[in-house]
């Protein structure tokens, strides 16, 4: 996607996708009397919808499942597979967004559903999956595809003719496969230090379980121990969303202070370090936007109720997440509340049938939770504390990376970078 001015690299073709490279197949529209919440049995297989394929890797949330029957099987997805979403936000709007691309890295195959595709290079000696991967993951081809959409900027929508009529500054196939050899490297690193820090973090629940797990806070406790309430054992405050309508306090640059969503949680692991979103220092002024300190749980009470992370650096939040700040002279942890909560049943606190309503910040500061005595508390902080500490270096190595990748994808896509062994 170069302008007509642009000289393209040596041995490069300015084309399209084509149906001579790629192979765009649209999934099937499944009815949703046959679905089942869960799996039956081996000849049922989760059903990929757009939510499960728009905003990253592909994933299981929340998934149905559909009996397989030999007309479907066109449709099974397998690992590595690339998937596109036809349907969802303009890229703009950074949430469902329509063109998003996904690897399917699960073991488990899949069923594909309707308005979710399946690219795959058309002949192998023209074109390299993984170079298709990250062409598709580049800013300049979802923004590209964003304003090939039709519909509104909610439910903008495209098609397999869109998708092969993509203009592409296509390198010669070795180089395809040198250039998405050096960006599958960094997804690689990237994927192996959350994989540790998956572990990590099962390891510390074990741990927190063992020492903690079988006290409920109507058990006698031992000696010292006792129960608590939330809001009067931490300091918790509640985020806040300055107007909408008013852009100006918002930023997708880093000004001001990073603003922190549910749907950022639910992107980050045990640490919080990246936000799609700052609020500029004039919004936290005019509108008294509570500040979170760093190292502080944070947890999710409306809409997606219970989700946690702790803060790397001073952040923001809106209202539907609750701030647990640290008293002085406190011997609780981030740590502890953290694995805590982890292990609460959030469900059980509603007092409606909808989760979503049943939940408020008056509940969660009424919240009893068990607190062991302070030696406890300290023998307990020294095993983990090296647990968290690795958890959030390798964080900060995923960050560092990711950004690497970010700045290196469009360089290398364009030629601007050529890969060792084929500059001219």
């Amino acid at each position: 996607m170069s302008s007509v001015e642009d000289k393209l690299p040596e041995g490069w073709m300015e084309t399209t996708f084509g149906e001579q490279y790629l192979d765009v197949l649209n999934g099937y529209a499944f009815k949703s009397k046959d679905f089942a919440t869960r799996k039956i049995d081996e000849n049922y297989l989760p059903v990929l919808k757009i939510k499960n394929v728009a905003n990253g890797d592909a994933n299981h949330n929340d998934v149905v499942f559909h009996l397989v029957e030999e007309k479907f099987e066109k449709y099974r997805i397998k690992e590595k597979d690339i998937l596109i979403a036809l349907t969802g936000n303009h890229p703009f709007a950074k949430t469902q967004v329509v063109g998003g691309v996904s690897r399917y890295k699960m073991k488990l195959d899949s069923l594909l559903n309707q308005r979710v595709a399946k690219l795959k290079a058309g002949n192998n000696e023209l074109l390299n999956d993984d170079f298709i991967y990250n062409f598709f993951k580049w800013n300049e081809t979802q923004f590209y595809i964003g304003n090939q959409s039709s519909g509104s900027a909610s439910q903008a929508n495209i098609s397999k003719n869109d998708i092969l009529n993509i203009p592409l500054n296509l390198p010669p196939i070795q180089e395809q496969k040198a250039i998405a050899k050096v960006l599958t490297a960094f997804d690689d690193k990237i994927e192996n230090l959350r994989a540790q820090n998956q572990t990590l973090e099962q390891t510390a629940q074990t741990v927190f379980k063992e020492w903690f797990g079988k006290y409920q806070i109507d058990d006698e406790l031992p000696e010292g121990w006792r129960v608590g309430k939330l809001g009067e054992e931490f300091d918790i405050s509640i985020g806040r969303t300055p107007p909408r309508k008013q852009t100006q306090w918002f930023s997708d640059k880093p000004i001001g202070k990073k603003w922190v969503s549910i749907k950022d949680i639910g992107n980050s692991g045990i640490y919080i370090d990246t936000t799609s979103e700052y609020l500029t220092d004039q919004a936290i002024d005019k509108f008294n936007i509570p500040v979170i300190p760093e190292n502080t749980t944070i947890l999710s009470f409306k809409m997606t109720v219970g989700k946690l992370t702790i803060t790397t650096e001073e952040m923001l939040s809106n209202e539907a997440i609750a701030h647990l700040k640290l008293k002085d002279g406190t011997c609780l942890t981030s740590e502890f509340i953290y694995l805590y909560l982890q292990n609460l049943d959030f469900n059980a606190l509603g007092s409606t049938s909808s989760i979503v309503t049943a939940i408020n910040s008056t509940m969660i500061k009424n919240l009893d939770f068990v607190i062991p005595n302070e030696e406890k508390l300290k023998d307990f902080e020294s095993i983990v504390n090296s647990i968290f500490k690795k958890i959030k270096n390798n964080s900060k190595q995923i960050q560092t990376l990711t950004k690497t990748r970010d700045a290196l994808l469009p360089k290398l896509m364009r030629g601007d970078i050529r890969v060792n062994g084929f500059k001219k």
